[in-house]
This record gives structure tokens, sequence and C-alpha cells, in this order.
């Protein structure tokens, strides 16, 4: 098996991409202490929330006030999505440390999820990084169905890279590939991830997978094995696609810090806290949430033997 880089960085989104579709409103009070929480486990990234119009994501509304009043850990990076110029001056206002831009590959999805065609919103986000330029705020842009469009079908790659390019032209930092609706598979994220590597050598890459269809960990070691060390997650696994019928959320950070720790990846996010605060979502979000790793417990978390194996074998007891 080839090997990937022995550190990576987890860029936690739950409090932003997951709780934005969740039916329950969840309080001001408890995304601050979602948030503070998250931060004590050891994040490189929590993406807060998201500065767009309060009537599209009424969730989100309090968007200020959240990333105003979350305790600021040293070494975490806070982040929040950033539609327009007056929403990145929201969130220059609240103190958002980076930046997140979205913009879809395919132009069935783009003018169902923002209301507007590729090239329009290639504009919006040029005035976004310009305006976040002068500001000295970094600026990330993630690419949802790079890897397939509920619509579309497949995106081919030259598109997604071509995309990529452009958008780093105009002064993003970084590019997320996303695998918005959970339609990739490890191949294509192997490949596509090799050529973003080539096409953008100088550009910090991560991947934003989905386990829709149940690749999200074969795809996260897909992505890993060709060099990539920043992948998004949600604890728990919340969020999903409006558009996407029957999808499920993103892959569970949780899930994804195990697996790697099992094989000596370095994540610096601690899993006992993290699972503390998986425990905690459903009473947060209102609903059940399904979770192996919750109920099996980590790999080597071990169980007292069945009590008549001493009276079977007593000479070893």
């Amino acid at each position: 098996m080839n090997h990937g880089p022995a550190r990576i960085e987890i860029n936690e989104v739950g409090p932003r991409d997951g709780l934005q579709i969740e039916k329950t409103m969840v309080s001001t009070d408890d995304k601050v202490a979602f948030v503070d929480a998250l931060s004590d486990c050891g994040y490189a990234r929590i993406e807060v929330t998201s500065f767009t119009s309060p009537k599209a994501i009424p969730a989100l509304a309090d968007a200020v006030d959240v990333m105003r009043r979350i305790r600021r850990r040293p070494g975490v990076i806070y982040t929040a999505l950033v539609p327009n110029v007056r929403g990145l001056e929201r969130a220059l206002e609240a103190g958002t440390d980076e930046m997140n831009l979205v913009m879809s590959c395919s132009e069935t999805h783009n003018r169902a999820n923002l209301r507007m065609t590729r090239d329009q919103s290639f504009a919006e986000l040029s005035q976004v990084l310009a305006a976040a330029a002068k500001a000295g705020a970094p600026c990330n842009v993630s690419l949802s169905t790079a890897f397939g469009c509920p619509f579309d079908g497949d995106v081919p790659a030259d598109t997604v890279l071509d995309l990529a390019a452009r958008l780093v032209d105009a002064g993003a930092a970084g590019i997320t590939l996303c695998d918005t609706t959970g339609m990739a598979f490890p191949t294509q994220v192997a490949a596509l991830c090799e050529q973003a590597a080539a096409r953008l050598p100088s550009t910090a890459l991560t991947v934003h997978l989905h386990n829709t269809r149940g690749m999200a960990l074969a795809n996260a070691i897909a992505a890993w094995q060709t060099g990539i060390t920043r992948f998004d997650a949600a604890a728990g696994g919340l969020g999903g696609c409006p558009y996407a019928p029957g999808a499920s959320g993103n892959v569970n950070t949780e899930e994804l810090v195990h697996m790697f720790a099992c094989m000596d990846v370095e994540t610096g996010v601690s899993l006992e806290p993290l699972l503390a605060i998986v425990r905690s979502l459903p009473g947060l979000v209102q609903r059940d949430l399904s979770n192996a790793l919750l109920q099996a417990g980590p790999r080597l978390a071990l169980h007292a033997p069945p009590a008549w194996l001493a009276e079977r074998f007593p000479a070893d007891a």
C-alpha cells in the first residue's frame, strides 16, 4: 500500500454545513457552546457559520453574534462561508480568520444551489477575492460537484481543474474539491487529486466528502495516498445537500480521526472529547443520529471476558 502524509489537518464543518440544514433551530448559546467544545479537541480549522442572507439561511441568521462570542483557542483558524462582498464585510467585522467561498463545477447545480449561472458566480467570487486581498483576509474556494452532479452526471476533470485554476489566478489561496452529494469513488478521487496537485502545486488542496453511498472513508484513504493533507468533516456526520434525495451528511469526523489514528497518522484531534460532543448532538439537533463508532467504541475499547471463563479454565485465572 502506498503511504500518504504522516500528519493531516481536519476542518470541522459541523457548525456551519451541518446546522444550516437542520430542521431544529439551534440557539445562539448552544452554537457558541458547540464551537467552544470543538475548539478543545485540537482542530486545525473550524467552520463556524455562514454570512449569507438571513432570509436564505434562517438557521444561521445569528452569524455575527456566534463569531463574536466564541472563545478563540490559539492555533485554531476560525472560518466562515461568505457568498458576496457584503457577507465578507460582515465576516471581517465579526473577526473571521479565513473565508470560504462556494460555487459549483456543474452548471445546473450552481443554478439550483446559488440561483446564478457559473459565469455570474465566478464574477461575484472574483469581487470577493479582490476585496479580501485588500483586507488581508485569506480565502478558500469550495468547488461543489467536483466528483459528479445529481443533475448533470459526471463532471469532466478538465472542467474542475480549469475552474480551480481560474479561481487561484483570481486570488484564492486554497481550493476544496467537494463530493457534494456522495457520488465519488476511490479511483476517481485519487485521479482528480493527483491532477489538481500537478496543476496547482502551490495551492492548498482540501477534500470534502459525503458518505451518501458508504464510500467516504475509502475516498479519504484514496485522497490521502496521493498526498492530500486537508480534509473537511462533520462531527456526527451532520450536513447534507438539499438537492440529493436520500443524501446523508458529511464524512463523520470521529470516524475519520479514529481511522487515521489506527494508521498512525496524526490529526491533532483528540477522539475522546470529540466522542463526548457527538453523544450530545441528538439533543442539540433534536433527532437521532446513527453512529457505528459511538455504538462499538474505538478499536481497542476492550470488554470484560465472560464470567464463566474463570470457572471453565481455573488454571488460567
